[in-house]
């Protein structure tokens, strides 16, 4: 089906096309996803439980504090994106007709190494600037800052306690949050597919999201939602859902935008 593609123009970057599509297509991208996963499914597993042991034990190295537990929890998702990486350059192989490899999937980065390392030291400033602003909230709204996640938790559910920190943490968190899914949605994976520099992926990926608004939404409500029930059955549905979520975003890039430059 032929779609509307946007052309952004810019005077000093050169954008690839933007294609406008339905707002059904994140279902599309969930299913060629695992698709992708089921090609793949010794390499992608075995990644996701690496991953998904490395997001238990950071949740409960820090479980009793509230401050650590929640900053590191959702530091984890910050760098999601990049951590994903070997998953799209596996689906990159699978386009490309190839057997998918974990070493090409290990060493992937390369082809444009600077341009990468340049985005992950973005991600990691974010990640800072996220855990300083946890520990003011903290500060702020919790007398107790060595509270246990469960006393927090059970504070709130049975007499409303502590609600004035639920929202500010909630607010602050979605805004970050907002932030980094606009600047991720194809930006990486544009990074590994082609030799352009990180401003021109970041623009990209903003670009992708304001004409694909609806899109979006539903695409981010999905990845949130898929993400809970990995942590809800204590990481063990992350083993599934975060390959799935990482070929997924390789096929929303791959349809999002223009195979080429110009």
């Amino acid at each position: 089906m032929e779609r509307t593609i946007f052309r952004p123009h810019s005077r000093h970057m050169e954008y690839p096309g933007i294609r406008i599509v339905p707002i059904d297509s994140p279902l599309c991208w969930l299913r060629d996803g695992a698709t992708d996963l089921r090609r793949s499914w010794p390499i992608s597993l075995g990644y996701g439980v690496v991953f998904a042991g490395l997001g238990s034990l950071l949740a409960g190295y820090a479980w009793s504090q509230v401050h650590l537990a929640m900053a590191m929890t959702t530091g984890f998702l910050l760098l999601a994106p990049f951590l994903a990486i070997g998953f799209y350059d596996l689906s990159r192989q699978i386009d490309a007709g190839m057997r998918p490899s974990i070493r090409h999937s290990l060493i992937a980065w390369r082809g444009n190494a600077s341009s990468i390392g340049l985005y992950a030291a973005l991600l990691i400033i974010l990640l800072i600037a996220w855990e300083r602003m946890s520990a003011i909230l903290v500060a702020l709204f919790l007398t107790d800052n060595t509270l246990a996640v469960e006393s927090l938790v059970g504070e709130v559910m049975t007499s409303g306690g502590h609600m004035a920190f639920v929202v500010a943490y909630t607010v602050f968190g979605a805004v970050l949050a907002a932030v980094v899914f606009a600047l991720s949605v194809v930006s990486l994976p544009m990074l590994l597919d082609r030799k352009v520099n990180v401003a021109t992926a970041l623009m990209t990926s903003l670009w992708a999201v304001r004409e694909n608004p609806q899109v979006m939404l539903l695409w981010a409500a999905i990845i949130v939602a898929l993400i809970a029930v990995g942590y809800l059955t204590y990481c063990v549905g992350l083993v599934f859902f975060f390959p799935l979520l990482g070929h997924a975003t390789w096929r929303a890039y791959r349809d999002l935008i223009e195979p080429s430059l110009g």
